[in-house]
């Protein structure tokens, strides 16, 4: 025990080892996610500047169901990390369930709204009647395959925190591969197929999207996965699902403010014309690709925390912790090289007019910048307060933050003040950086270092 409390930050050869079999996984299934957004945007980049745009901000739909859902698996992640550290598997199983009964009502929600009014989910983002058009006739089809991701993540989280993150990683890179490949033959017409568009795109997500859930769910079954105990689906654990709450309804708030602030950002820049949208797209695909690493780091490392805190090594677990934060520094700084790195790259490769493209140029210039932030609240707010259930303080931070700084600015700058569209998407960057003397001061409190765990009966 001495050797893996030792404190320093590279000293521990058995906390990395542990870390890099997490990790990779982890960041492969973001990186393989966000290519697919990468690779939608590339594919109909080549195509059409109106169809990238439209496809980019019809996509704000599903990025919202996915905070919504991110909030009951982060909460799922949090509790099954601890009770998997306690050896405790029923209660896994009931987390489980409570996981899916809430993520299939969510999913099916989303569905709805993506099938009865695309129109004015996608008068939300654009005002240009082409944009909307091409992104209502992408929603129609894309919105079936929403039906199903509350359910696979489910899947796909229990599988994370009982040692099984390679298969996972199996089943989204899987999923993402058929997803690229059908992309190209359904937005390019290969095959004799007609060329769709934006349309080809919807449907190579239904269908990855369809593979995806049906490889989660038989690998459920296989010898040492946990699958769902259907006699158990509907029992309700009172004080269990007291604690799931206490942890998914701030991650709500905080996803729900972080998540519709995103989208905030995304529909102001859309608002300032056809060619601030198209650049601020192309910027949102890499900054995406960009925090595939951090946020698997963030994974985790979250994992690892919650196991030692749910066995009840406190102490571990805050050295663990502290690790982790001093990662997020690095990562961070590495990101931002890279991204200024790729920059002419990026800009030079992308079908657009000079004015998309001199905007694209400043607005990677500032997300490097951004990148630091990002990349340290990532870590150490969404991996090391969460795992010890300190999920109140992202919805606070965000609060000020975010909504009390950066969108009201945003807002005013774009609509108000006249301001050029890289000062409002400036704006838009403030909050990760913003918050970063703060993180670090509730960082110094360890109120993150708790046990969430309860004597259950077996």
């Amino acid at each position: 025990m001495s050797e893996v409390i030792e404190r320093g930050l590279f000293k521990d050869k058995a906390f990395y080892r542990k870390l890099w079999r997490l990790m990779l996984p982890i960041a492969l299934q973001s990186l393989m996610l966000s290519a697919v957004a990468a690779c939608d945007a590339i594919m109909l980049g080549r195509v059409e500047q109106n169809s990238m745009a439209a496809v980019s901000l019809a996509t704000q739909i599903q990025f919202v169901q996915n905070i919504i859902i991110s909030s009951v698996t982060a909460a799922a992640s949090i509790l099954g990390a601890q009770y998997w550290g306690k050896g405790d598997k029923r209660t896994i199983g009931d987390i489980f369930n409570m996981s899916l009964r809430l993520n299939g009502a969510i999913s099916l929600l989303f569905f709805l709204l993506c099938i009865l009014i695309p129109d004015k989910l996608m008068m939300i983002f654009a005002s240009d009647k082409a944009l909307i058009s091409i992104g209502a006739d992408y929603l129609k089809i894309a919105g079936w395959s929403y039906l199903l991701t509350g359910i696979t993540q489910s899947y796909l989280t229990t599988m994370k925190v009982t040692d099984h993150v390679p298969r996972t990683a199996w089943i989204s890179s899987g999923a993402v591969v058929l997803n690229l490949i059908l992309n190209g033959i359904f937005i390019f017409g290969l095959f004799g197929i007609p060329a769709m568009g934006a349309r080809g795109a919807a449907l190579a997500t239904l269908i990855s999207r369809i593979i995806e859930m049906l490889w989660a769910v038989i690998s459920s079954y296989q010898k040492g996965f946990l699958h769902p105990d259907f006699k158990r689906f509907f029992k309700r654990d009172k004080a269990l699902a007291k604690d799931f709450m206490h942890c998914a309804l701030p991650l709500l708030g905080g996803g729900l403010f972080w998540g519709v602030g995103f989208t905030s950002y995304t529909a102001i820049i859309g608002h300032m014309g056809a060619d601030a949208a198209a650049a601020n797209s192309i910027a949102a695909v890499v900054r995406d690709l960009m925090c595939c690493l951090n946020v698997g780091v963030a994974n985790a490392g979250g994992i690892m925390v919650g196991n030692e805190l749910g066995a009840g090594k406190l102490e571990c677990g805050k050295v663990y912790g502290e690790r982790l934060a001093g990662l997020s520094v690095l990562i961070g700084l590495f990101s931002t090289l890279v991204v200024i790195a790729v920059t002419p790259l990026v800009v030079h490769f992308m079908i657009l007019t000079d004015e998309a493209r001199s905007l694209l140029s400043t607005m990677m210039i500032i997300m490097g910048v951004y990148m630091i932030g990002r990349c340290i609240n990532t870590v150490v707010v969404n991996g090391v307060f969460g795992a010890g259930g300190d999920t109140l303080f992202d919805m606070y931070s965000l609060a000020v933050c975010m909504w009390g700084i950066a969108i009201p600015l945003a807002l005013l700058g774009a609509f108000i003040w006249n301001w050029p569209v890289p000062l409002v998407y400036a704006c838009t960057c403030l909050d990760e950086v913003g918050k970063l003397p703060w993180v670090y001061l509730h960082f110094k409190k360890y109120k993150w270092v708790k046990d969430l765990t309860r004597e259950t009966e077996e």
